[in-house]
Protein backbone atom coordinates (compact mmCIF):
# COMPACT_ATOMS: atom_id res chain seq x y z
CA UNK A 1 0.00 0.00 0.00
CA UNK A 2 0.99 3.47 -0.72
CA UNK A 3 1.55 5.99 1.79
CA UNK A 4 -1.48 8.01 0.44
CA UNK A 5 -3.96 5.02 1.07
CA UNK A 6 -3.15 4.62 4.94
CA UNK A 7 -4.57 6.58 7.86
CA UNK A 8 -2.33 6.98 10.84
CA UNK A 9 -4.44 7.34 13.74
CA UNK A 10 -3.86 8.29 17.66
CA UNK A 11 -6.07 6.84 19.78
CA UNK A 12 -5.62 8.59 23.56
CA UNK A 13 -8.15 7.21 26.27
CA UNK A 14 -10.38 9.79 28.21
CA UNK A 15 -10.04 10.38 31.94
CA UNK A 16 -7.41 7.81 32.67
CA UNK A 17 -4.45 8.29 34.57
CA UNK A 18 -1.68 7.21 33.88
CA UNK A 19 -2.56 8.45 30.01
CA UNK A 20 -2.76 5.43 28.05
CA UNK A 21 -2.18 6.41 24.05
CA UNK A 22 -2.02 4.35 20.91
CA UNK A 23 -0.75 4.83 17.18
CA UNK A 24 -2.33 2.44 14.44
CA UNK A 25 -1.91 2.36 10.94
CA UNK A 26 -5.14 0.87 8.91
CA UNK A 27 -5.87 1.75 4.96
CA UNK A 28 -8.42 4.10 4.44
CA UNK A 29 -10.44 1.37 2.70
CA UNK A 30 -11.26 -0.40 6.27
CA UNK A 31 -14.69 -1.19 7.14
CA UNK A 32 -15.71 0.60 10.84
CA UNK A 33 -16.06 -2.90 12.40
CA UNK A 34 -12.70 -3.97 11.45
CA UNK A 35 -11.50 -0.67 12.44
CA UNK A 36 -13.24 -1.57 15.93
CA UNK A 37 -11.38 -4.98 16.07
CA UNK A 38 -7.84 -3.31 15.35
CA UNK A 39 -8.57 -0.95 18.55
CA UNK A 40 -9.62 -4.05 20.18
CA UNK A 41 -6.34 -6.08 19.49
CA UNK A 42 -3.86 -2.53 19.78
CA UNK A 43 -5.80 -1.34 23.68
CA UNK A 44 -5.56 -5.04 24.82
CA UNK A 45 -9.37 -5.50 24.86
CA UNK A 46 -11.26 -8.62 25.10
CA UNK A 47 -14.34 -7.33 22.58
CA UNK A 48 -16.64 -7.99 25.21
CA UNK A 49 -18.85 -4.81 25.23
CA UNK A 50 -21.28 -3.30 22.51
CA UNK A 51 -19.52 -0.56 20.90
CA UNK A 52 -19.72 2.61 18.70
CA UNK A 53 -17.44 4.37 16.58
CA UNK A 54 -18.69 8.09 16.02
CA UNK A 55 -18.08 10.92 13.74
CA UNK A 56 -19.52 14.12 14.47
CA UNK A 57 -23.47 13.39 15.32
CA UNK A 58 -23.14 9.98 13.56
CA UNK A 59 -22.30 6.76 15.48
CA UNK A 60 -21.56 3.15 13.53
CA UNK A 61 -22.03 -0.12 15.74
CA UNK A 62 -23.71 -3.02 15.84
CA UNK A 63 -27.70 -1.85 14.66
CA UNK A 64 -30.50 -3.36 17.23
CA UNK A 65 -33.60 -3.34 16.00
CA UNK A 66 -35.48 -2.86 19.27
CA UNK A 67 -33.65 0.20 19.91
CA UNK A 68 -34.84 2.65 17.46
CA UNK A 69 -32.34 5.68 16.99
CA UNK A 70 -29.29 3.27 17.59
CA UNK A 71 -25.76 3.27 15.23
CA UNK A 72 -25.63 2.41 11.97
CA UNK A 73 -24.42 -0.61 10.75
CA UNK A 74 -20.41 -0.49 10.98
CA UNK A 75 -20.04 -3.85 8.57
CA UNK A 76 -21.50 -1.29 5.98
CA UNK A 77 -19.30 1.97 6.15
CA UNK A 78 -15.33 2.64 5.51
CA UNK A 79 -12.68 4.66 7.12
CA UNK A 80 -12.60 6.72 3.83
CA UNK A 81 -16.36 7.32 3.71
CA UNK A 82 -16.21 8.70 7.50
Amino acid sequence: MTADRIARLKITLDDVKPQVLRRIEVPFTIRLDRLHEVLQAALGWTNSHLYELRAQDVGWGIPDPGFGNGPLDARKARLIDV
